[in-house]
């Protein structure tokens, strides 16, 4: 169906007027407009939207219609956790959309394809994560077509489904180690007491230990030159490539510090402390771009519909399902100690079930955090924590229904499933098993 301009120019404006609201956290009632615009600018993109995203938006209208009728309360923590997914979503898309423009990225998307098979794996694996700290998803539509053109220029090989597979763990590893991903919001937000510094000291170190462990779970390549993935132009000279890394990890610093700073010493909560860090870069960069070529147009929001209605949606689900749990359990829920060693062993697992049915991994969280956070023992609660964002990272790098693995799909061709199973199947399990075994020594040994 033909898309309605008029309709895009409204989303757009849409989006705008919800990542403002989003981030002006001192007006009262601001979350319960930013979820009402959220929900306005899926609707209007309801042609736009994939079967998944209509299929989260529908529960959200039925949630909404027998909350309404039957138990009005639970809206309000639906709200509140579609507010905060909401911003950060439009947050990282504007700044992804702007930075897009820049001419770093292109010298480092080119860099990371060069060099001999381990270097280059690993070089694409620990690139895509580190492009993913302020560009989330946006890495994958960075590195993943640069796959495809190599395979429509010279054919599929073993060196473009490596570079496949370290693009998709690469991207994997962002939700357990960029302090910025939407994981380590949503957990350190759901979990009372868990500081994001206490919960990326652990998380940092294990995401690292999942790329390059990775390197051992690729195909050995006929072929060891390093030649196959070289730019077709010129090469760059090393002090640009340099200078090009410097600047964007500069910027990713620059992000996550003023993050840190707003959630420790102005009392924002952590997801609104990266919202406003986000959008107040992506102004000044956008400022600076202007000035620089005033005829530039302002990047579209028009098409942020899918996105909202996947994550946003399925944090509005999520929500409304912790809030009616815990309304049946009630408050007092106590559980004996030898349980809860048990359970942060079993949570990367759920995380990873989960995904092999079509769960997003927010409602995973949402479900967990909401209700697990309230009664877990403080002293043990980074075990927790860490279960969650590992868990996540596994379950969006092995299962197919990830937005990930989907992108990857259409950049290269290559199945979701595929990817998904016939390459990441032996290595999800073992790292679910590592972070299971590791999360539950933690809380062990914080109860002891």
């Amino acid at each position: 169906m033909v898309e309605v301009p008029l309709f895009a120019s409204l989303r757009s404006v849409l989006g705008y007027t919800a990542l403002v609201s989003a981030a002006a956290v001192f007006l009262p009632g601001h979350s319960q407009l930013t979820a009402g615009l959220a929900i306005l600018v899926i609707a209007l993109g309801w042609e736009t939207l994939r079967p998944i995203a209509r299929v989260i938006a529908s529960l959200v209208v039925c949630v909404l219609l027998l909350a309404g009728i039957y138990n009005g309360q639970v809206l309000s923590n639906a709200f509140d956790g579609m507010a905060a997914i909401t911003g950060l979503v439009l947050s990282v898309m504007f700044l992804s959309s702007v930075l897009g423009k820049s001419r770093d990225l292109e010298v480092i998307s080119r860099s990371l394809f060069r060099g001999q098979s381990l270097v280059r794996y690993l070089g694409l694996s620990i690139g895509t994560s580190t492009l993913s700290v302020p560009l989330n998803f946006g890495s994958i539509g960075l590195v993943a077509p640069m796959i495809g053109s190599r395979i429509r220029n010279g054919g599929e090989s073993m060196a473009t489904r490596n570079a496949a597979r370290a693009v998709i763990r690469g991207f994997g590893a962002s939700p357990m180690g960029s302090p910025l991903s939407v994981a380590v919001v949503m957990t350190v937000t759901l979990l009372p007491g868990l500081e994001s510094w206490d919960l990326l000291a652990w998380s940092v170190p294990f995401a690292l230990l999942y790329l390059t462990v990775g390197a051992c779970f690729r195909e050995k390549e006929i072929s060891d030159e390093p030649e196959p993935f070289s730019p077709q132009d010129r090469p760059e000279p090393q002090a640009k490539v340099v200078g090009s890394w410097l600047r964007f990890l500069g910027l990713a610093l620059l992000i996550s510090g003023s993050s840190f700073v707003l959630n420790a010493w102005f009392g924002y909560r952590y997801s609104q402390a990266v919202t406003v860090s986000c959008l107040v870069v992506a102004v000044v960069i956008l400022i600076t771009q202007r000035v620089r070529h005033p005829g530039d147009a302002l990047p579209s929001m028009a098409n942020v519909s899918n996105e909202l209605a996947i994550m946003g949606g399925a944090s509005f689900l999520g929500g409304a399902l912790v809030a009616t749990a815990m309304n049946s359990l009630g408050s007092d829920v106590f559980l004996p100690g030898a349980a809860y060693p048990l359970i942060a062993l079993c949570v990367p697992w759920l995380f990873y079930l989960g995904g092999t049915v079509g769960v997003n991994p927010i409602v995973s969280a949402t479900v967990v955090g909401g209700i697990l956070g309230p009664i877990w023992p403080f002293d043990a609660i980074v075990g927790l924590g860490l279960a969650m964002v590992t868990g996540w990272g596994i379950t969006i790098a092995g299962t197919p229904y990830s937005a990930n693995a989907l992108l990857l799909e259409r950049f290269t061709a290559y199945g979701a499933r595929r990817a998904a199973y016939g390459w990441n199947l032996r290595y999800s399990l073992l790292f679910l098993g590592l972070s299971g075994c590791l999360c539950a020594a933690l809380v062990y040994s914080a109860l002891r």
